[in-house]
């Protein structure tokens, strides 16, 4: 299991955020034939992401093409249990994308309609945003 982690970081621990509004980019099919595209604003973390390829993966029987179009860059701090209150902020425990209503989450290609369909359909249900399933126009 390959779970998703920035090689390099210019800083360790980063503040919380805001995730408001729509997504300006990303948010059309680029690559494949048909996409899936959050309906929400979450923040989707690499074991999401890793679980959610894998899902694709075993639907299509490892035929077709997979393209996953986020990456989880923003650390997300924990302390450990039974620590007081005070003592600074903790230890990054894991890495989060931060994705907007209408990013195009996953991408596929060389499948039918109805195996792609599926196959997001299942990758959907891994993730904590609501989904929709899209077709690429020109194609």
């Amino acid at each position: 299991m390959a779970i998703l982690v920035p090689k390099k970081q210019k800083h360790r621990k980063v503040r919380k955020g805001k995730n408001g509004g729509i997504a300006s980019r990303c948010n059309t099919v680029a690559f494949g034939n048909y996409g899936l595209m959050s309906l929400d604003n979450e923040r989707v973390n690499s074991r999401q992401i890793e679980a959610a390829r894998q899902t694709m993966t075993r639907y299509i029987k490892r035929g077709g093409k997979i393209w996953i179009r986020i990456f989880p860059h923003t650390p997300v701090t924990k302390k450990p249990l039974d620590v007081k209150m005070g003592s600074g902020k903790g230890d990054p425990a894991f890495y989060v994308a931060k994705v907007k209503a209408g990013t195009v989450m996953f991408e596929l290609a060389d499948v039918t309609e109805e195996q792609a369909r599926e196959a997001l359909r299942l990758a959907g249900h891994k993730l904590p945003v609501r989904t929709k399933f899209l077709k690429r126009e020109e194609f």
